[in-house]
């Protein structure tokens, strides 16, 4: 379990391909701290710690996991939000988040709005994914609270703080990004289907 509260940044220092699985070896601050079988979250996805070499580490997504999030994407020199799972006692900050993406969504519109940001982003409706007026969301695994819920889109707002230390200073118009919907709001769906 994770909070959605972004730790640190990782930068991408190499990606190797084996048969359907992607190797992803990330440099960041806190690779000295972790643990084989460490579960990280990587823009909101939960990884497996799988090894480690002084401030590097190294993560594996099997193919299920590429094709449900946008890890596929990554490229050597790529920034990623990182996330180490929550300790029991400790301040819940932002939401209960799995690390567990639902679909992806791309970045449609970016405006600054007096020192804070709204990004907006699409989704395919399709996979019944549902939004709320100030519910949340965890885009790329930062905890957010949603801003014009609409069938297939919404928007966050983002103040400079969330700004500087995620990646989203790095987003742009076609930017495909994680999403993971409010796991209360998916069983509530889920209970509606079933009626």
């Amino acid at each position: 379990m994770f909070t959605g509260i972004i730790e640190t940044l990782g930068k991408v220092i190499a990606i190797e391909r084996e048969k359907e699985n992607l190797h992803i070896t990330i440099k960041n601050a806190v690779a000295h701290e972790l643990k084989i079988d460490q579960s990280v979250a990587h823009n909101g996805v939960c990884l497996t710690v799988v090894a480690i070499e002084q401030d590097t580490y190294t993560v594996t997504a099997i193919q299920e996991t590429l094709d449900k999030t946008n890890l596929n994407h990554l490229a050597v020199g790529d920034t990623v939000n990182l996330e180490r799972a929550m300790k029991l006692g400790d301040r819940l900050d932002g939401h209960i988040v799995q690390g567990h993406v639902d679909q992806v969504a791309t970045c449609t519109d970016i405006s600054e709005q007096d020192g804070s940001w709204f990004f907006t982003f699409e989704y395919d409706p399709a996979l019944n994914n549902i939004t709320i007026e100030k519910g949340s969301i965890t885009v790329n695994g930062t905890s957010l609270t949603v801003v014009n819920s609409q069938k297939n889109s919404f928007s966050v707002a983002i103040i400079p703080y969330t700004y500087e230390h995620t990646n989203f200073n790095t987003f742009k118009e076609g930017t495909v990004v994680n999403l993971e919907f409010d796991v209360i709001g998916k069983y509530v769906a889920r209970l509606q289907q079933l009626q």
